[in-house]
């Protein structure tokens, strides 16, 4: 039988770091793995924010056969002291002689101190290995401290002839049962769900992580982390009664100076909790300064974006969202029916807006595309 190569061992690592995908939020998914004569001594991953890093799970299976070993980490190693001590410091009270990382951390307050750490300390460092797998576990992490935003995933569901809704906005239900539990798990694996109050309106969404629709492993722990709620609401529309307000979990409401006082009142003596933001463009909240405050303010790494025609386009439109997860149901809702996004100005052939598809795949009945828009491929 073949050894395991290099590849393989950080291969293992980063499936470990996909065992943290609903769990760690607003920490980065982490796996870690500990070689020693090219046999397996230790193993983890980071499983919640505030709990042991990955690096510190696989020493402490390890124990002293850490010594003299190889740790394949799929993240730079922490240099810091946060709710945790830095697991650079752990990896050299080990002993390890050899560090293979797949990425850079880009926060800053790591960002290239945890890799000298380990060099300084006599360790050997090596960097880059699978990166781009590293990068694609934590798009939201690295949005959050390279671009100051969360990393945005626009779900939508349709039908063939590309409608959201019919007329009179009924939409329950499009697609079947198998697209809405791959939802729930979007849900489950995101820091906020965001949606504008006409949709809240229409549908009366909870915009919850349901357990029984996860159909994963630990489902009721995982639900009990429920993402932020949040409703883009520029007149504080949004019904006292809503569903969304009657959930465990938080629902912050944004809106722009001018609001109506007494609405704000009856909304947050229903729950809300209202955050004022400048009016950007036909006097709506300026989406790019909401998402800077859910990065910096709330630490959000990745937003859901559920919603209608309207937001959507004009997040479209702004150039904010960054993925798109398409569910397209075999069936026909008629040319009266509402349609998939509100794109302004677009009236020639040149001005369409392309986008890269990643992945097609059947979900039930259902397909499910997995699309970006083109400039991010460039």
């Amino acid at each position: 039988m073949a050894k395991p190569t290099a590849a393989a061992w950080m291969a293992r690592a980063l499936q470990l770091a996909r065992r943290g995908l609903y769990t760690t939020d607003p920490n980065p998914r982490v796996g870690c793995v500990l070689v020693k004569g090219n046999r397996l001594v230790g193993e983890g991953w980071h499983e919640r924010a505030g709990e042991p890093h990955a690096e510190v799970h696989a020493l402490r299976m390890a124990g002293e056969a850490a010594r003299r070993a190889t740790a394949y980490v799929t993240l730079e190693p922490c240099s810091h002291h946060g709710r945790t001590g830095p697991c650079a410091v752990a990896l050299i009270d080990a002993g390890v002689k050899r560090v293979v990382v797949a990425m850079g951390d880009p926060n800053p307050e790591v960002a290239g101190r945890g890799i000298t750490m380990l060099r300084e300390a006599g360790i050997e460092v090596d960097v880059g290995l699978l990166e781009e797998e590293a990068r694609a576990i934590n798009p939201g992490f690295l949005s959050r401290m390279s671009r100051h935003r969360p990393y945005v995933r626009l779900k939508m569901a349709m039908s063939l002839d590309g409608r959201t809704a019919m007329e009179s906005g009924e939409s329950q239900w499009i697609t079947g049962p198998h697209a809405r539990s791959e939802v729930q798990r979007l849900r489950a694996r995101s820091s906020a769900v965001l949606t504008g109050v006409d949709s809240v309106i229409f549908d009366n969404s909870r915009l919850t992580v349901r357990a029984s629709q996860l159909g994963l492993e630990d489902a009721d722990a995982i639900a009990r982390r429920q993402p932020l709620r949040v409703v883009v609401d520029t007149h504080l529309r949004l019904p006292q009664a809503a569903a969304c307000l009657r959930e465990s979990g938080r629902t912050l409401v944004a809106t722009v100076m001018g609001y109506d006082v007494d609405r704000r009142a009856r909304l947050e003596s229903a729950g809300a909790e209202i955050l004022v933001l400048p009016a950007g463009e036909g006097g709506r909240v300026d989406l790019a300064a909401l998402l800077g405050y859910l990065a910096e303010q709330e630490l959000v790494n990745e937003v859901l974006l559920e919603t209608g025609a309207t937001l959507a386009g004009a997040m479209l439109d702004a150039n904010l969202v960054d993925e798109m997860q398409l569910f397209v149901a075999p069936t026909l809702l008629g040319g009266e029916a509402r349609p998939l996004f509100a794109l302004p100005g677009l009236t020639r052939m040149a001005q369409q807006r392309p986008l890269d598809i990643i992945d097609i795949r059947a979900v039930g009945r259902d397909w499910r595309i997995t699309a970006r828009p083109a400039r991010l491929q460039g």
